[in-house]
């Protein structure tokens, strides 16, 4: 029952993908006018998530630290490897297109604020909605994102029900050790973090820079670390 929410999610994206793999003929001015439309809101969404952080010194320390820490192990190649080998296995282009599908989707549904508090309701309250609302949501940008960057986006399935899952089954376990205050200070600066990461993609996708954003995801972990030491006393 736990991880309802999280295979429905899945499901509707592949679903959703493979819908948008039907629409063809679709004029190159309006995928262009599409994709902008989807990065200035996908800057929006990440913008209002931003804004919620009640300790800014943490989200900068975050991504700083967990920038160098993604830098070093490189997991923006690491993840477009992996885009690629899947492109082989399918009989892609070898343009990197499916690759580029698949880690600019697997980015932007894993690391709103919606996976973690969706995952975490499922996990703590069994209480799917949030996971139901966001599969919603998700399967519509599935389809415009597979009309316009291709069959790459039907993979990013795999990992948003293994991301998702495990926060689920794991917040499952930890209700019982892990404070409320602390939990809800967490929630809030992930979110926070999180939402930089999402201005990033936005403005990838808008074109406008060509930001490394999959080097930033450790710090998602990073921001427990220091939320942590502040729920324990230490000064920052």
């Amino acid at each position: 029952m736990v991880l309802i929410g999280t295979v429905v999610n899945g499901a509707a994206i592949v679903i959703a993908a493979l819908i948008g793999l039907l629409v063809k003929n679709i004029p190159e001015r309006v995928k262009t006018t599409l994709m902008q439309a989807i990065g200035l809101a996908i800057v929006l969404l990440g913008v209002k998530m931003g804004l919620q952080t009640e300790q800014f010194l943490i989200v900068i320390c975050s991504l700083v630290i967990g920038g160098v820490i993604g830098e070093m192990i490189n997991l923006e190649k690491r993840l477009d490897h992996l885009g690629r080998w899947i492109e082989s296995k399918v009989g892609g282009k070898k343009d990197g297109s499916i690759a580029t599908a698949f880690v600019t989707t697997t980015l932007i549904y894993v690391v709103g604020a919606m996976a973690v508090l969706g995952a975490l309701d499922s996990g703590l309250r069994g209480d799917h909605s949030v996971l139901l609302t966001k599969a919603l949501l998700d399967g519509f940008l599935a389809i415009l994102f597979t009309s316009t960057l291709g069959i790459g986006v039907l993979f990013s399935a795999i990992p948003v029900v293994l991301y998702q899952g495990s926060i689920a089954l794991f917040a499952s376990q930890i209700d019982q050790y892990v404070p409320t205050a602390l939990m809800d200070s967490f929630i809030t600066e992930m979110s926070a973090t999180g939402g930089v990461m999402i201005v990033a993609i936005g403005l990838n996708l808008l074109n406008v820079v060509n930001i490394r954003v999959a080097n930033l995801l450790p710090s998602l972990v990073i921001v427990a670390v220091l939320v942590t030491f502040v729920y324990k006393g230490f000064p920052f």
